[in-house]
């Protein structure tokens, strides 16, 4: 039998509350050619990175990159709208740049996803008004379409939903 190629892929993002002031996110991904991690600090009420690190422990390109100091540019910027045009200007354009860019994204959104969970949790029990429920959510915040598994394109709580530009 032939070789056959496996590839698999794990990321886990966490929001976890340090203090009263400031809350820690952090993305970690594995696969078979890299292993990074990502962690930030964001201090509130707004919501602006005060500190940010991370490291690739594994990676398929030749060069090296330290982690740390490429991530350093996003300290100070404020999670909100804009973001992902404003890392573009920040960081790298390298692809290990880029996979570190996608990996602080992942983390404010997962900022922004600790804030809704209250919202998220009073949905009705009932199927129906439950995918209602969810509907008018994302209706009202655009930014949730495509923010979890939940309301990825192709799920039915987000089914009629234009995706935001």
């Amino acid at each position: 039998m032939a070789d056959i190629l496996c590839f698999f892929r794990n990321r886990c993002t966490t929001v976890e509350q340090v203090d009263d002031q400031t809350l820690k996110a952090s993305c970690r991904l594995q696969d078979p050619l890299l292993e990074a991690w990502v962690e930030i600090l964001v201090k509130l009420p707004d919501l602006e990175i005060a500190r940010a690190g991370g490291a690739i422990i594994r990676s398929p390109q030749k060069t090296e990159l330290d982690a740390d100091e490429a991530l350093k540019n996003v300290v100070g910027i404020r999670v909100g709208p804009g973001l992902r045009k404003i890392l573009k200007g920040v960081m790298g354009n390298s692809a290990l740049h880029e996979q570190l860019t996608f990996m602080v994204e992942e983390c404010c959104g997962s900022v922004i996803l600790s804030f809704t969970k209250d919202v998220l949790a009073q949905a009705p029990k009932d199927r129906l008004k439950e995918k209602e429920y969810f509907w008018q959510v994302v209706q009202s915040n655009p930014r949730m379409y495509n923010s979890c598994a939940a309301f990825a394109p192709g799920s039915p709580l987000v089914e009629g939903i234009d995706p935001p530009r």
